[in-house]
């Protein structure tokens, strides 16, 4: 039997999902390790091989591939953990990260301070050269302004090293020579160019996203290569990708080179179950909730098809890479409540994390979070946590609790429904900035739950935004991890676009992206060998705007008049008008491979004969205190109805249906709940 692997490490727990080649899907978990990752991932695999029946050593004989998410950038961003860096940049701009473009975060607020600039302006260093934007020389590379930089980068012993000049996406010549002289003068340091990160117009975009490529770079990348050889020690002879921000994957020497484009790893491979899922009949219209220990990750599936962003910001830094577009919550199963400021109750956006973890873990931890809420509410099994592996201490969380409840002169069971509503409130919040700031009516979707946590909360969000429809999958605590194994792998180009005309004619657009497509696909080759799909974007503007609206290109001619008429449509979709008089610009052409994998093969879901309640559980709703059915999630047989009030849970996640909800098990591994 083979085995496909997907791994997402998340901030409470590592979850390993292995398919072997019949569809039967195993789930394991592991705590994270967040000082070295790899080691909760070994750890992980070893408990899937376990579930399995095998030995470590003989899951990885027998696999194929393993995917992976990753948090280690988005960590090193978030914890100001990166590399000691330094920048090369054209003389006279080595303040175009920090000025950023002339504006601030909240821009009436005159106290707010400046943010900190990813490099410190004394290691931002100026070197003699400049090109003009249509990549013609103004200034040549100056050879003792450079070496005089490399002398200062070799004295402050930097790890890694950004070169990002003026105009280098229409001719990176400068950076690449540069760059050579770096490597050579300094052996062992990190070097990247802007012009191989983001050839793009826009300097602060394109200095801040290699900046920040620079700085968690060789964390990335010692990190993959220690992952790598710690699998290849214990017997994994296969490739291992690496799932990337904009949800295509792509092997551990492209991940370490544009580690940048791992900052949104973890997230993505939630967003990719959800394509995967819309397509195989749970709806084309999906909002996901993905609740886990640390946060909540909330994103939009619109016809079947997930929502690109990009100029996202984590860790305060501006990444202008293709991303999916994923809002992100400090509210998951960790998430500490505490008294606010003004003595109201809040809860997170600060988390126990794995260690010490909530109070019920057991593992010293003292501060209540949403779990011990769960647990006191009577939602959580202490006896059946991950399957009965771990017993919860429900005395632990009720010290915690009691203790915040006293400063609120609260009891704790108010508390613990408090704590409960309030987080409920949070994700109903972010699944309004997913949606309705977007023009989107969240009624008209289906809430896809998963995470650990999703299931305890589901019901409630979807009732306060008015949704008619959730669904819950079996595997709900490893769907990011499965989802993984759903995607393909991807690499993408842009290249901006200045000319003195609004958009190039029809002759000069086709080569253009042809010839973007054909290097995307030569790289594409030196990793994969099968089919291969094509993709084609452009980002377009009316005369006088400013900002870019990205348009997909498939199935339009390549055109003038094509890429025209593609802006008006896609302009009336997001802004419900257009300016068909108006001029259209090209600025930036985009295009992508993608790697096509072979389905992984799938089994009916639901037990053979309808499942019958495990017993009851007393837990308390808004209207009091009940004792209520607890069903086997795995047990349910297909098109088996339990309607609530009701609690079902399996190994690794607890779904809480409230009065009213109805819910059916799918054939197809989902259980459907109607409000």
């Amino acid at each position: 039997m083979r085995y496909t692997i997907g791994v997402d490490v998340g901030g409470t727990f590592t979850d390993v999902v292995g398919v072997d080649e019949e569809g039967r899907e195993f789930l394991a978990k592991a705590p994270s390790t967040p000082g070295d990752q790899s080691e909760g991932v070994l750890d992980g695999l070893a408990n899937l091989a376990a579930a399995i029946g095998l030995t470590l050593a003989e899951l990885l004989e027998t696999t194929t591939r393993i995917v992976h998410g990753t948090t280690v950038a988005t960590n090193a961003l978030l914890e100001r953990r990166g590399a000691k860096t330094a920048m090369l940049t054209t003389e006279g701009h080595r303040d175009v990260i920090a000025m950023r473009e002339g504006l601030k975060p909240a821009r009436y607020d005159l106290r707010l301070p400046q943010p900190p600039a990813l490099v410190p302006r004394q290691l931002r260093l100026p070197v003699r050269e400049r090109l003009r934007a249509d990549g013609s020389v103004e200034i040549p590379l100056d050879a003792a302004s450079l070496e005089a930089a490399i002398v200062r980068l070799r004295e402050a012993e930097v790890e890694s090293v950004a070169i990002c000049f003026l105009h280098s996406w229409a001719a990176p010549k400068h950076e690449h020579a540069a760059a050579e002289a770096v490597r050579a003068a300094l052996p062992g340091v990190f070097v990247t160019c802007s012009a191989d990160v983001l050839p793009q117009i826009k300097e602060f975009e394109r200095f801040s996203t290699t900046a920040v490529n620079a700085y968690v770079g060789p964390v990335v990348f010692r990190y993959l290569t220690r992952l790598e050889a710690r699998l290849r020690a214990a017997g994994y002879t296969q490739p291992v990708f690496v799932i990337l921000s904009h949800g295509g994957m792509a092997p551990i020497a492209e991940a370490a080179r544009l580690a940048v484009g791992t900052a949104l790893s973890g997230p993505a491979g939630g967003v990719a179950a959800a394509v995967a899922l819309a397509k195989r009949g749970m709806g084309d219209q999906l909002v996901t909730l993905d609740m886990g220990g640390t946060s909540t990750d909330i994103a939009l599936i619109q016809d079947g098809a997930a929502t690109l962003g990009r100029g996202r910001e984590v860790g305060g830094e501006r990444i202008a890479l293709d991303s999916l577009d994923i809002i992100t919550l400090g509210a998951g199963g960790g998430s500490i409540a505490h008294l606010g400021a003004r003595g109201t109750l809040e809860v997170g956006p600060q988390s126990a994390g794995a260690r010490p973890g909530p109070a019920c873990y057991g593992h010293g931890g003292t501060e209540p979070t949403v779990t011990d809420a769960n647990l006191t509410l009577g939602y959580l099994d202490a006896t059946r946590f991950l399957g009965g592996a771990r017993l919860l201490d429900a005395a632990a969380s009720e010290r915690a609790i009691s203790a915040l409840a006293a400063k609120l002169n609260l009891s704790t069971e108010a508390t613990a429904l408090g704590i409960h509503r309030l987080v409920n409130a949070r994700m109903a919040d972010g699944v309004r900035v997913a949606t309705v700031r977007r023009g989107v009516d969240p009624r008209s979707a289906t809430l896809l739950a998963f995470g650990g946590a999703a299931g305890l909360h589901a019901s409630a969000v979807a009732r306060d935004l008015g949704m008619a429809r959730i669904a819950v999958p079996l595997f709900a605590a490893g769907l990011s991890a499965w989802g993984m194994l759903q995607t393909e792998l991807r690499h993408e180009i842009a290249r901006s676009v200045v000319s003195a005309t609004a958009m190039p004619e029809d002759a000069a657009l086709a080569a253009l992206f042809e010839g973007l497509e054909a290097e995307a696909q030569a790289q594409l080759a030196q990793w994969f060998q099968g089919e291969v799909r094509g993709h084609r974007a452009a980002d377009l503007r009316y005369g006088e705007q400013v900002f870019e609206i990205t348009v997909d290109l498939g199935g339009v001619p390549m055109t003038r008049a094509g890429l025209r008429e593609a802006f008006h449509a896609r302009h009336r979709a997001l802004f419900t008008y257009d300016l068909p008089e108006e001029e259209v610009v090209l600025v930036t052409a985009r295009a992508a491979a993608a790697g096509l994998l072979p389905p992984l093969p799938q089994r009916p879901a639901g037990a053979a004969t309808p499942a019958a309640p495990l017993g009851t559980r007393r837990a308390l709703l808004e209207g009091g205190w009940a004792d209520l059915p607890v069903w086997d999630f795995a047990a349910l047989a297909a098109g088996q109805a339990v309607t609530g009030p009701a609690i079902i849970e399996s190994a690794t996640t607890t779904i809480l249906l409230l009065p009213g909800d109805a819910a059916e098990m799918d054939a197809r591994g989902w259980l459907n709940i109607r409000l």
